[in-house]
This record gives C-alpha cells, structure tokens and sequence, in this order.
C-alpha cells in the first residue's frame, strides 16, 4: 500500500508549487517561506468547500505522515484554524513532503481529477503536462 505522499508524482506537484511560490516574480512575501504560501492558499481555497475543521483535520493527518518521512520539527502545529505554525524556513524538501502528503490524501478522499482541479483554481499557471501522464495517476 502506498503512502499519500509516497508518489512521484504528488512529489513533482509539490515541488512546483513551491517552486513557483518561491519565484522571484511570485506575489506572495518573499519573508514568508515558500510552504506557508502553498499551505495557506490550499487552507484558504479548501476551507470554503470543507470548513476549518475539515481542512484542519486533513492538514494534521499529512502533518503526521510527513513528519515519519522528514525532519519537521515538534514545534510545528495546526491551528484551530487549520494555519501552520512553526514552520521556520525548514528545508524545501521537508516542505515538500507535507505539500505532498496533503496532495496524496487530497487525491485519495476526492481523487485525481477534482484535486486537480482545486490546484488549478488556486494557480491557473500550473501545466496541464506537469500533473498528468496518460496511463499514470497522481497515487
């Protein structure tokens, strides 16, 4: 059985959304890691389709899941509110491992097609030939 974070391609994914988020030419505040801004625009976006507990609930599942694969700190938490707190610029791949777990469980409760497209809605710039490979799913 895989993990929700395990797949290659859930791995790409989050590496390109933190890769675009860290871009210089990217809105978001370059003070602000690159996994804050992924994980609180997915916070955002999908709080208004499961509210906070469910985001919350969601987002500390991939939270325990990555930190079994990455040295993520015990200081780092999820707020009543679903925010991250106390993530402090670890490195970029410990980020992308809980970007991806959050992706892998995303995909496993509403599968490939509508995770998809929730992350095109919130990056339209996201490539169509980044996320899918004819006969390779997300898992």
């Amino acid at each position: 059985m895989n993990r929700p974070g395990g797949s290659a391609k859930t791995r790409d994914l989050a590496e390109w959304l933190l890769a675009f988020e860290a871009a210089p030419e990217s809105p978001s505040n370059p003070n602000t890691p690159a996994t804050i801004h992924v994980c609180e625009k997915l916070r955002q976006h999908l709080s208004t389709l499961v509210g906070a507990a469910g985001f919350r609930s969601l987002f500390l599942r991939a939270l325990t899941l990555a930190k079994r694969e990455a040295p993520i700190s015990n200081l780092v938490q999820v707020k009543e509110d679903g925010s991250l707190e106390g993530f402090n610029g670890e490195a970029t791949q410990t980020g992308a491992v809980l970007i991806a777990n959050l992706l892998g469980l995303l995909v496993t409760f509403i599968g490939e097609t509508l995770t998809l497209r929730l992350l095109h809605e919130v990056w339209q710039d996201l490539p169509d030939s980044d996320i899918s490979s004819k006969g390779k799913e997300l898992t």
